[in-house]
């Protein structure tokens, strides 16, 4: 959760983080000439956040939590994760094996998860943690070690296993994986790209060109995407399309032999992604609390997201022989599972149990993460609908 801004309110830069700044640019415009001018918008996004030393995910500085760009549900409240291990339990108790979350940020999760999956008496099961990032694993590596036993069952993958049996959890993932992006101009999408121009970095639109395979593919795939809406899109609807969430479905799905994929994230079905209403699109920047809409503002130091096309995830899903088991809001996936008797059983009085009472406001309430964060269930030879799903089924909206 940010706060909304301009980035010209954004904070300033330190003379450490403007050396980083630059470096990240550089490299960026080295891209960009080598690309001939134009980058497509994954490719940048892939940079801005990957790239080895520099990009944002993989340089040194705090992501999570307060102190941090953005606060993510395991930060807000450790009954995120107490709630959604009493949705892992009900799985394990009918798969056995374990837990493999993608993406384990700050590692809050994890630890929360394995302590209240003790409690529940499930004190053996082993917690993979797929993390590709070595200044996110070491932060991981302190977070779960101040509870010994959990640490004792943790352990951290480079790559997705063969196989797994269980439950694999992500959430606020998807959202981050590089998306690519489009314009409406004179009623067809054009490709939005980055060029560099007498200011630095700037959007740049390119018409594909139908005799090229790679076009002609992407303006296919834009098409499939807004069937029924391409002609109510106006001028300067912007939008974005990730292909990349479906192959990370495929890996995964392909690893699942029995159990679920838990994704927890901001989305919403393709009839409303690509709404004639939305016309800048979902992407967001997010730097030290503050959202804006400016992925060229401190390349580097910047986590820029995109929300998620479920309707996408869905076709993935049955494609790689999965069954989309759930889909439904965040609120009511926590009401389910029964996160107010969590606060029920909590101290009603006190600063802790002020902090518990607002942070489930923001997990629940329609103006915060309530309805906007979807959680979407994918099985395979586990053949029940999740607890989870008990008080809204929204799959006929996929």
């Amino acid at each position: 959760m940010t706060t909304p801004c301009t980035p010209t309110t954004l904070p300033e830069l330190g003379a450490a983080e403007r050396a980083h700044v630059a470096r990240m640019e550089a490299e960026l415009r080295a891209r960009i000439d080598r690309a001939g001018g134009w980058l497509a918008f994954d490719e940048y996004m892939d940079a801005a956040l990957y790239a080895p030393g520099l990009g944002y995910y993989s340089a040194g500085a705090t992501k999570f939590g307060a102190g941090g760009d953005f606060v993510t549900a395991p930060e807000i409240s450790d009954l995120f994760a107490r709630t959604f291990a009493r949705q892992f339990a009900e799985v394990l108790e009918a798969t056995g094996g374990g837990v493999l979350e993608a993406g384990p940020g700050s590692g809050r999760f994890a630890r929360v998860v394995l302590h209240e999956l003790g409690t529940l008496g499930y004190r053996d099961v082993p917690y993979s943690l797929l993390e590709v990032s070595a200044d996110l694993r070491a932060r991981q590596r302190e977070e779960i070690g101040r509870d010994g036993t959990a640490f004792r069952r943790a352990r951290w993958l480079d790559r997705p296993p063969d196989r797994h049996v269980g439950v694999i959890f992500a959430n606020e993932l998807l959202d981050a994986l590089p998306c690519d992006r489009f314009i409406m101009i004179g009623g067809r999408p054009q490709r939005l790209g980055v060029a560099v121009g007498a200011e630095g970095l700037r959007w740049a639109a390119r018409a594909p060109d139908p005799d090229d395979p790679a076009d002609a593919a992407w303006l296919a795939e834009v098409h499939r995407l807004l069937e029924g809406v391409v002609d109510k899109l106006p001028e300067g609807y912007c939008g974005e399309l990730c292909p990349r969430a479906a192959a990370w479905v495929a890996e995964l799905g392909g690893a699942l032999e029995r159990g679920a994929v838990i994704l927890v994230d901001y989305g919403l079905p393709r009839r409303h992604y690509y709404h004639p209403q939305r016309v800048s699109g979902t992407l967001r920047c997010h730097f030290r609390q503050r959202a804006h809409d400016d992925p060229f503002r401190y390349p580097g130091l910047t986590d820029i997201t995109a929300w998620v096309d479920f309707t996408r995830i869905a076709e993935a899903a049955e494609a790689a022989g999965l069954e989309v088991a759930a889909f439904a809001t965040q609120a009511a996936f926590l009401l389910s599972l029964g996160i107010e008797r969590l606060v029920e059983g909590e101290p009603a009085s006190g600063a802790r149990w002020f902090a518990q009472l607002q942070g489930v406001k923001r997990l629940l309430l329609p103006g915060e993460m309530g309805e906007a964060v979807k959680v979407m269930v994918l099985t395979r030879g586990w053949n029940r609908a999740p607890r989870g799903a008990r008080l809204q089924d929204l799959r006929a909206s996929l």
